[in-house]
């Protein structure tokens, strides 16, 4: 086994039913960008009924498709990317806010997220996937946590925080399941190693062309030129 294997984001999940969201981290091969990807999935309708669509700020908002037919917005409506100053937080749910206020009050992305839970949707027990890409002169470093049930019943959270320093043509790969199932297996270990191109198209559409047809629902990937910070995006919605 060697532990420094890199796959693409295609061969992680290729054939794999249900990984729910996603988020990916890391720096493009020629070492010039900074890559973020934020994906979602989902299995029922009111999970189903959702768009993401971009501020004028880069803020990236997810959406009722129909209104009519939300059952409970509670876990489904928020900000998975929101920017403060260089910094830019990407995450599956409203601590996303949490963290901007956090950084505004001088405070840290790891203690925001102390006062964070899982999701309440036993007996999946959804964990809280994070984000954050800390740009300064040039290069940036990134961390990634997830907040997840130490047991069936939901009674206690354990937090884990991964901290990196970037590497040219290296991501990191943090998704919220490890398959489908009744109830949804958690996700296990660190976050996986991925590629990350040059090419913003080629890692867009080997993610969106290889996550499930039937489950998939949005896709928001953005590439940050770390030299003048200048950002390219890509968007799609299953949902039209």
């Amino acid at each position: 086994m060697n532990i420094y294997d890199i796959r693409t984001m295609g061969d992680t999940f290729r054939g794999n039913e249900y990984v729910g969201r996603g988020i990916v981290i890391g720096k493009t091969e020629d070492g010039t960008k900074a890559a973020i990807a934020y994906f979602i999935m989902g299995r029922s309708e009111n999970s189903r009924n959702r768009v993401f669509k971009e501020a004028d700020n880069g803020e990236v908002i997810i959406f009722p498709f129909d209104e009519s037919k939300v059952e409970d917005p509670s876990l489904i409506i928020y900000s998975p990317i929101k920017k403060f100053g260089e910094n830019t937080i990407v995450t599956n749910g409203d601590q996303t806010q949490t963290i901007y206020d956090f950084l505004k009050d001088g405070k840290c992305f790891h203690r925001a997220l102390n006062t964070r839970c899982f999701e309440p949707d036993g007996p999946n027990w959804t964990p809280r996937i994070s984000g954050i890409v800390y740009r300064e002169d040039g290069d940036f470093d990134y961390q990634m946590s997830i907040l997840k049930s130490g047991d069936p019943d939901g009674t206690v959270c354990n937090r884990f925080l991964f901290s990196y320093k970037p590497v040219a043509g290296l991501g990191h790969f943090l998704h919220t399941y490890v398959e489908n199932g009744d109830p949804i297996p958690t996700f296990q270990g660190e976050p996986e190693r991925v590629s990350i191109p040059n090419d913003i198209d080629e890692f867009f559409n080997d993610i969106w062309t290889n996550l499930d047809e039937d489950n998939k629902i949005s896709l928001y990937v953005r590439y940050i030129d770390l030299a003048t910070g200048k950002e390219e995006n890509r968007l799609v919605n299953k949902n039209q």
